[in-house]
């Protein structure tokens, strides 16, 4: 018989502490998080960014990924975004009565794993078990911290001339939770692009490019990024529908739905906005790393249609890019 988890793992005695223990401690464990003091102490030199995120995504496990997974690239990918290097993170778990003790520790080891991409520590932790019915699972929440290694990369720095470019496939995330949840049958591998990209964008910072912005395209996908981004820096933004990279299956489950795939959720692929200069460059870098081979460049800043995103078909006619209204698809991170 698995074994389950119960109230009085989150009760503050015997069965908590060794869940602590057995669990956490041994996947988490460091010499920050060992100390097991109400408050952890911590070490930075420089400017410091922080964020704080909520993971409520279901189903819990995936193709490319689980809830724990998305829970640590996230809040990665949310600190690269400017320019910081990521170095702690807290963890809080709200679960079910009930759940699966095997899960959560497939969870938990995934989370462990995401962590050595990046290097980054889980230096303190909550746990709450909430009685059968209360909640949907499992939470996760979390808050990072990392120390701004690249300055001045902000969503209000873009300007004419300048260019975008994203680094993958786009709504692979949410086509993939969405044939999940629907029990669909998908012709090919349709695969969660869920993944921290610490790595090709740190190597970016070390070969001497400074992207000018920065954006993990999650909740609202391209869409959301580009118009946050022409309407920050009261410039238009012109893509071509032909230079962004979407797979046979997302563009499928997007006419079946009638959904726009540049509005789905990633949870690996980031936005760039970088000088024209530097264009070529941070393409050749990017497609070292698995997780960008499909970088390319899509489209530019200009002074047209201020505030506004013009999206260019292969047939020669344009269209606003409008930011997304409503909620596309729930519970997708």
């Amino acid at each position: 018989m698995s074994k389950k988890i119960l109230l009085s793992h989150g009760g503050g005695g015997e069965e908590m502490q060794s869940l602590i223990n057995s669990l956490f401690f041994n996947h988490f464990g460091n010499e920050i998080l060992n100390k097991t003091e109400d408050s952890a102490t911590l070490h930075v030199n420089n400017k410091i960014a922080f964020t704080t995120d909520s993971f409520t995504v279901t189903p819990f496990f995936f193709n490319g990924g689980d809830i724990g997974k998305i829970a640590i690239a996230g809040t990665v990918n949310d600190l690269i975004s400017v320019g910081a290097k990521p170095l702690y993170i807290s963890c809080g778990f709200i679960i079910e009565e009930g759940f699966s003790y095997e899960d959560l520790e497939k969870i938990v080891i995934s989370m462990k794993e995401e962590m050595k991409k990046s290097g980054a520590k889980i230096v303190a932790g909550d746990t709450k078990v909430v009685p059968k019915g209360k909640a949907d699972g499992i939470f996760i929440n979390t808050s990072g911290i990392g120390e701004i290694v690249c300055e001045n990369i902000s969503s209000h720095n873009l300007s004419e001339g300048d260019v975008i470019i994203v680094s993958n496939e786009v709504g692979n995330h949410g086509a993939c939770i969405l044939a999940n949840r629907e029990e669909l049958k998908v012709d090919g591998d349709l695969k969660s692009d869920c993944a921290s990209l610490f790595a090709p964008i740190f190597a970016l910072f070390e070969r001497g490019i400074k992207p000018k912005a920065l954006r993990d395209a999650t909740r609202g996908g391209l869409s959301a990024v580009l118009n946050e981004w022409a309407l920050a820096s009261h410039v238009g933004i012109e893509i071509y529908e032909s230079d962004i990279s979407v797979s046979n299956e997302v563009r499928g489950l997007c006419e079946i739905f009638g959904f726009e795939p540049y509005e789905l959720a990633n949870e690996g692929t980031m936005a760039l906005c970088v000088k024209k200069e530097d264009a070529n460059e941070t393409l050749k870098i990017l497609r070292e790393f698995d997780e960008c081979k499909k970088a390319n460049v899509i489209g530019t800043v200009s002074n047209s249609y201020k505030q506004h995103v013009i999206l260019k078909s292969p047939w020669g006619t344009s269209r606003f890019l409008e930011l997304p209204k409503g909620e596309l698809l729930p519970r997708i991170c």
